[in-house]
């Protein structure tokens, strides 16, 4: 794992994607804290198949209907 700095990145992003594309994790640094990860994505994970779980949930007919006072005030914090 090899990390760097917003400016090291800035000056050169093709080298370290590179880096990345090779199978290299890279940690973001700044002001010495970890801030983001840049690293491969997983080709060998299949993708999940539209649809998998057609027919288990029902969307209910008042999925989009305003919410009751009392609920939308507890969401609110009121």
């Amino acid at each position: 794992m090899l990390s760097v700095t917003i400016d090291e990145l800035q000056r050169d992003p093709s080298k370290y994607l590179r880096q990345v594309e090779a199978g290299e994790i890279i940690v973001i640094v700044q002001a010495d804290k970890a801030i983001a990860e840049l690293r491969p994505i997983n080709k060998n994970k299949p993708l999940r198949p539209f649809g998998l779980c057609a027919g288990e949930f029902t969307v209910p007919d008042d999925f989009d209907a305003p919410l009751a006072e009392d609920l939308l005030s507890a969401f609110e914090g009121k």
